[in-house]
């Protein structure tokens, strides 16, 4: 894992002759300069913003897991994941075929009801577990939707979107491109037939985060507004699942304005998702059941608070954010994204210049969801981060204690 960052630095010296691309026109289009390209190509530099990883592939035109190397080499038990990945992609290229299904499906009330186990799942950064229920579920699904009709078959096509997003989800975290296209195409697919008014806009949500790996901030932004518009007047009504889903929107939103370089765009955004979860918190009536799975409050918005001011690279305003913050609310996330959290409060103490503080803070993040924090570009650059400076400052010292004993080396 040491050499990592200098692999990843060959990679893009790899990719940028290829195009012919000379170091000082690379340096221009990051806004950089030709030293910086030079050191970061050399493994000098981490890549330790996801922003600033997907800026630099997207300019280089390759994709940022081509650039990181992942999915991550590890062991074969390690990697059978990628076997349930495989099922999954079958399922979803015959996306319009008679289904593969032997006897009845179930119905969607019961369908429904086994997706909570992937909420579940999801709520404890279990990807793995999530691909290997996934083939199944879209085959009944998939079954469901070819046999019945009206509202029954809609709600098939509902269980097939959300089964699409939770192969989103853990694509992404594992480092799977062509699953997270896959899937992203056929959630839109069964979006439109789903009879759901909300679920195109969850559809569009996953094509959001899709396009963070081009760097297209201005896209990404436009797509959020589309989808926010498709939603208002149900968010104006203050339908529950409405509010979640325009206050997660809005927080896609931020990330894309931050990555951007944004400011007032990006605060303006988290302004509007505060509100949506004051909204949800103000909520009276029956329980609600999440089943587009967005994981939104406000506990959301301040992690997210937090993340948005590193990707402008403001560390000190991250860390007056997480001294605010209540932790009561921080504790009631899902693991998933508490795990995220302190993997940002980490980079955060590095970037500030408290090695110890980093690594509680990612020891924190690893007790919590090890799989995804293992996996996680952004917490493998911060602990080579920690590991040279921790180096370079054991070989300063061991230096200055050899001039102290006269050592002439």
């Amino acid at each position: 894992m040491l050499e990592e960052a200098e692999e990843i630095g060959r990679r893009a010296r790899r990719a940028r002759l290829r195009l012919g691309m000379p170091q000082a026109d690379l340096a221009a289009a990051l806004g950089k300069s030709q030293g910086w390209v030079s050191k970061m190509e050399r493994g000098l530099i981490e890549l330790d913003r996801v922003g600033l990883l997907n800026q630099v592939a997207s300019e280089l035109h390759i994709h940022p897991n081509d650039l990181i190397g992942r999915p991550y080499s590890s062991s074969p038990a390690e990697n059978q994941w990628q076997v349930a990945a495989a099922s999954i992609l079958r399922e979803l290229r015959r996306y319009d075929l008679a289904p593969v299904f032997d006897g009845t499906p179930r119905s969607s009330v019961v369908l429904w009801q086994d997706m909570k186990r992937l909420h579940r799942l999801r709520d404890a950064a279990a990807n793995v577990a999530i691909l290997r229920c996934l083939p199944d579920l879209f085959r009944e699904a998939r079954a469901l939707a070819e046999v019945s009709a009206g509202h029954e078959r809609e709600e098939a096509f509902a269980v097939y979107a959300v089964c699409c997003k939770f192969a989103h989800t853990a694509a992404h975290a594992l480092g799977h491109p062509e699953l997270v296209a896959m899937a992203c195409e056929r959630a839109a697919w069964s979006a439109q037939l789903s009879g759901d008014p909300l679920m195109p806009a969850v559809a569009d949500w996953m094509r959001v985060w899709d396009m963070w790996a081009t760097a297209d901030w201005s896209d990404a932004l436009a797509l959020s507004d589309k989808a926010l518009r498709s939603v208002q007047s149900e968010y104006d009504e203050g339908d529950p699942l409405a509010l979640r889903l325009w206050g997660t929107l809005q927080l896609r939103a931020a990330v894309s304005a931050a990555r951007a370089g944004n400011q007032r765009e990006t605060e303006d955004r988290i302004g509007h998702a505060r509100a949506a979860s004051e909204r949800v918190d103000a909520y009276v009536g029956a329980p609600v059941y999440d089943r587009h799975s967005l994981t939104f409050s406000a506990g959301n918005v301040e992690v997210h608070s937090i993340s948005v001011a590193l990707e402008m690279g403001d560390q000190t305003k991250a860390l007056a954010i997480n001294r605010r913050a209540d932790v009561a609310v921080l504790e009631r996330l899902p693991n998933s994204r508490r795990s995220h959290h302190h993997m940002d409060v980490a980079r955060a103490w590095l970037w500030d210049g408290n090695r110890d503080k980093a690594v509680a803070e990612l020891e924190k993040a690893e007790r919590i969801a090890p799989q995804l924090i293992r996996n996680h570009p952004i917490a493998r650059a911060t602990l080579r981060k920690i590991v040279y400076a921790e180096r370079t400052a054991t070989r300063e010292k061991l230096i200055r204690m050899s001039d102290r004993f006269h050592l002439d080396g």
